[in-house]
């Protein structure tokens, strides 16, 4: 796919543009949706059906944590060397490859192996994806920021998918068809990854000179520091939300819908956030995405009913995915698209480290306490120490390259 639809200025029209960012954006349903997310849909039949406790279950998300880390490191070192093109179709590729073999093995050790590279792959091609989203409408920052949200909104396509069949396998075929979770991703990965690489080659790179400045970390600190905590505190609901709902007597359609909405609400959050992000200045857009996620995570602690947590999909589902796009529109506002890959990568390796403390933490603390509330009730308090920190970042002037 090219972009045809380009105005006699030679800007891309509005149309060719949101529609090259919803081909992008199948990426993020591999890199993100499938390969991190929907994880908690396929553990409690993996913890049952393979004995796990509940450090082992957030030890195996942590392992795709961990590969997320080093992928992050890898692209961070490379986006200013490698093409973004190449970046974003290998990796891609890995990740599906890493999703099918996971569905092949019951040995605990392989398989975190497998998420790890899945974490791995999936983080360059997610970063080197923003990279190509961003540059979708170079020159007009409103419409760019909506094409980059509609980009990081590709995941809630694949939990949506995930949230209406997983369910019932598990209900229909029981615990130990887990495996055919994993290898039906892995099939469908492939063909989503055909329309991401088929559209990523009609988007321009931005242009790097000889001689480019890096990124100066310092001016974005309190932002740095925000998106890190981030990465702790969202990833306790997404590992073992279901895992709570079951433990509440949910039943198979309850879990289906719970999940389904989570992924509906992604898909719609560029509606949602879409302008502010665009138009809000500094790191109100950030803190307010926090604010709204520790909101939704607190929810099924309250009360853990289903209209309750059918609530909490949507505000949380609603808002997770704003916070890389506030990341990416950020970046772009704030510095020269010499940089962008490089700053956008950054945050990225800081978002996977502190993710890496999420799962196990969580796992740690709900062992310990007998209850999955200690935990989930922690990720939900400390988003809100992130949106406080996101609200002291200062707007920042673009320099040139």
């Amino acid at each position: 796919m090219t972009l045809d639809g380009i105005s006699g200025t030679g800007q891309v029209t509005v149309r060719a543009g949101l529609l090259t960012a919803a081909g992008l954006a199948m990426a993020v349903a591999v890199t993100n949706g499938f390969a991190r997310f929907a994880y908690a849909l396929i553990l409690p039949a993996m913890r049952n059906d393979l004995g796990w406790n509940y450090t082992e279950a957030g030890w195996n998300n942590t392992a795709n944590a961990i590969g997320y880390l080093a992928g992050a490191v890898v692209v961070f070192r490379a986006v200013r060397h490698i093409s973004p093109h190449r970046l974003f179709a290998a990796n891609l590729w890995v990740t599906a490859a890493a999703l099918t073999l996971t569905g092949l093995t019951t040995d605990f050790m392989l398989s975190a192996m497998l998420r790890f590279v899945a974490g791995a792959a999936g983080a360059v091609a997610f970063v080197a994806g923003s990279v190509l989203a961003a540059n979708i409408f170079a020159r007009d920052a409103v419409r760019s920021a909506t094409a980059i949200a509609v980009y990081f909104a590709g995941g809630g396509a694949a939990i949506l998918l995930s949230g209406v069949t997983m369910p019932w396998l598990f209900a229909y075929a029981g615990d130990a068809s887990w495996p055919y979770a994993w290898i039906g991703m892995g099939v469908i990965s492939s063909a989503m990854n055909l329309v991401a690489i088929g559209t990523a080659r009609g988007v321009r790179e931005p242009e790097i000179r000889v001689g480019d400045k890096g990124w100066i970390k310092r001016p974005f600190m309190p932002l740095l520091l925000a998106y890190g905590i981030f990465g702790v505190g969202y990833i306790a609901y997404m590992t073992f939300i279901i895992a709570w709902l079951r433990e509440h007597g949910a039943q198979a359609g309850e879990v289906a819908l719970f999940w389904a909405v989570l992924g509906l609400a992604t898909i719609l959050a560029p509606s949602i956030w879409g302008r502010a992000l665009a138009v809000w200045p500094a790191g109100r857009p950030l803190a307010a995405v926090l604010v709204a996620m520790a909101v939704g995570g607190a929810l099924p602690l309250w009360q853990p009913t289903p209209a309750v947590m059918f609530v909490s999909a949507v505000t949380f589902g609603g808002s997770f995915f704003a916070a890389p796009t506030a990341i990416a529109v950020f970046s772009r506002k704030a510095l020269p698209p010499s940089q962008w890959g490089e700053a956008i990568a950054g945050f990225t390796t800081l978002f996977a480290l502190c993710q890496c403390l999420g799962p196990v933490l969580t796992g740690a603390l709900s062992d310990a306490a007998g209850s999955l509330f200690a935990g989930l009730g922690f990720s939900a308090a400390i988003l809100v120490v992130g949106a406080v920190i996101a609200f002291l970042q200062n707007d920042l002037k673009k320099r040139p390259s």
